[in-house]
């Protein structure tokens, strides 16, 4: 499945040079960062409210929007899933408390 991230990313990078009226992405690109976490912050109470009051298909539905809005700010960081992937990877065995300790005191 992670097959699908490595797409999106070349997707990703391909519509930065797009015209944003052919493109949605390109569209984001275009009317830059903050307006694209705005997108992130709507989709992500979007997902929270389907998953208080709404059928698992609204809920993987707004999950796959907030997803796909992140790898677009991501993008813009010039960062990709991958990178998110591998801290995960990283993450793996550890607990979550330790994790959090971690994390508090870099």
């Amino acid at each position: 499945m992670t097959d699908i991230l490595k797409k999106l990313n070349i997707i990703l990078k391909d519509r930065k040079d797009k015209n944003s009226k052919e493109s949605y992405v390109a569209s984001l690109y275009e009317k830059g960062f903050n307006h694209t976490c705005e997108k992130i912050d709507e989709e992500s109470k979007e997902l929270i409210n389907a998953l208080k009051k709404e059928s698992n298909e609204r809920i993987i539905s707004e999950a796959a929007d907030l997803w796909f809005h992140s790898l677009i700010a991501l993008s813009m960081k010039n960062l990709s899933s991958d990178d998110i992937l591998e801290e995960l990877q990283k993450r793996l065995g550890v607990s979550g408390h330790d994790e959090k300790k971690n994390r508090s005191s870099r």
